[in-house]
């Protein structure tokens, strides 16, 4: 272990601001649950922020021992200094970035880890290349791939670029999952806010398939709820 990650750890341990009970709220932690291989220390999101901006320079391999921790704050903390560098670095620093996060995708493993960094490193990184590895993830067994798949394109969402949306959300729209059904709804009703017309025309076509949730989610946003409870 380097020294700069001992200095880290002891930074993470002076910054406990809350309680593993508290921070762990939103995430099923139980035996057999999503989320049971997973540990939390008490360290809310915004103090991870604060920390990730002192160790912004912090070296590949030091990340990779943070991203492989057991401890939940310390793989987001990783994900949010990858994210950082990812932001300002090079052309070759942001390849090694996303191969690093993709050799790494199994650590990766909760929704909070995707949600901060899949839109941010694989959505920023495949925007203008080749995004087959998209739908590879998408047909993925493990859920964390296949969240990832559909949070990926909130960033082409956030570029006024939808059509990669639908394409996964078609491809997960039958998934048994509840966090999937979840993921889906809110990136389609993401991709409502730039062109609700498309998001009516897709839902038409495919509410009858998609879970509750899903549906639910997609519609939050929508002016014209009615237009397609007609059509259902």
């Amino acid at each position: 272990m380097s020294d700069t990650i001992r200095k880290l750890r002891k930074v993470l341990q002076e910054s406990i601001d809350s309680t593993p009970a508290k921070v762990s709220i939103f995430f099923k932690t139980g035996p057999g649950d999503y989320a049971q291989h997973d540990r939390f220390i008490g360290i809310t999101v915004p103090t991870l922020r604060k920390i990730a901006k002192s160790f912004l320079n912090l070296a590949m391999q030091d990340l990779g021992l943070l991203i492989q921790s057991t401890i939940n704050e310390e793989r987001l903390l990783a994900l949010i200094i990858l994210t950082g560098q990812y932001n300002i670095g090079t052309s070759e620093q942001k390849e090694e970035i996303y191969q690093f996060y993709r050799t790494n995708i199994g650590h990766i493993n909760n929704w909070n880890l995707v949600d901060s960094s899949a839109h941010l490193i694989i959505g920023a990184h495949l925007f203008e290349r080749d995004r087959d590895f998209l739908e590879e993830l998408a047909g993925s067994q493990n859920l964390w791939e296949r969240r990832a798949a559909i949070v990926a394109t909130w960033y082409f969402i956030r570029k006024s670029e939808l059509g990669w949306t639908f394409k996964i959300a078609k491809l997960l729209q039958n998934d048994s999952h509840d966090l999937i059904h979840k993921a889906v709804g809110w990136t389609l009703r993401e991709a409502g806010k730039k062109d609700e017309a498309r998001l009516i025309a897709f839902l038409c076509d495919h509410a009858h398939q998609m879970p509750k949730t899903m549906l639910r989610y997609a519609m939050e946003r929508l002016s014209q709820k009615e237009v397609i409870n007609r059509k259902l």
